[in-house]
Parts: structure tokens; sequence; C-alpha cells
């Protein structure tokens, strides 16, 4: 089966970087899905949680905080703003950070500055949530080989 060569990169290092049967990412108009041979293409990418599937392999969860990503036939490149391994989540963290958020957002006294990036920080910490949350849920079940999320099994 024809792969493609998956590189997922943030300003400060590489997170992931190897030949993959699928990519799921999350577009600005909504989720994406790239195989091998995919037309070329140029994204913009928001938070949200990047699946990455490879035959006999647990799927591997990356929450992302936005980017871009390039697509060619063979490679797909993610250029994002923030990402992170879903081993790599501190979910006790992440909840605080969701609960400030939401705190922030329900003051009254913000200007439009101070509600977007409480807006970000909320949208931020729902991503590394939902991607922490379904690593440990599809371990314990033995799912995730290589399967679409939703998809039967």
């Amino acid at each position: 089966m024809a792969r493609i060569q998956c590189e997922v990169v943030t300003a400060e290092r590489v997170v992931f970087q190897d030949e993959v049967d699928m990519v799921l990412a999350p577009g600005t108009g909504g989720q994406l899905g790239i195989l091998p041979h995919h037309a070329p293409l140029m994204t913009a990418l928001t938070f949200g949680e990047l699946v990455i599937q490879r035959a006999g392999q647990e799927d591997e969860f990356i929450a992302i905080g936005g980017g871009f990503m390039e697509v060619g036939p063979h490679h797909v490149t993610i250029l994002a703003d923030s990402a992170e391994r879903a081993e790599d989540i501190d979910e006790e963290r992440a909840e605080a950070a969701r609960r400030r958020a939401e705190e922030l957002m329900a003051q009254k006294q913000q200007d439009d500055a101070e509600l977007a990036r409480a807006e970000a920080a909320l949208r931020r910490s729902i991503a590394r949530l939902k991607v922490a949350r379904r690593r440990r849920t599809s371990s314990s079940r033995g799912l995730g080989q290589g399967h679409p999320p939703g998809a039967a099994r």
C-alpha cells in the first residue's frame, strides 16, 4: 500500500516525522483527510486534533494550535503554531487552563483583545483535553489500530 511522508513541526521542534497511511487535520473549513497521491494543497489549520494513521500501529493524536498544511502527492507538512503529542499533555494543567479561560470570558469588563485571547486559550485547552482523553480512551479499549475516529472497528 502506498504511504505518504508526514512531518509536523513548530518553531521550536519537529513533533512528528514518518511515513503514514492517512492524516486527518482540523482545517478552518472542517476536517481534512489526506491520503497518498493527494492533489497539491495549501490550507490554514485551526485549533484541534491531528490524527495520524499507520497500518498495524495505534493512531497518533496531536493537539495543534492552528497553523498551515502543505500537501503534495508524496508528502504532507504541517507547520503548527503549537503541537503536543497526546502523551505529552498534562491533563490536569489543560483542565485548569480551560477553567481559567472560561472564567476570563465570563468577566464583563474585557476589551476585544482580552476576549479574543481568552477564546483562543479556551479553544487550545479544549483541543488538548480532547487529544489527551482520546488517547487514554483508545488505549484502554485497544482501539486506534489504523481506523478513522468514529469508524466501525
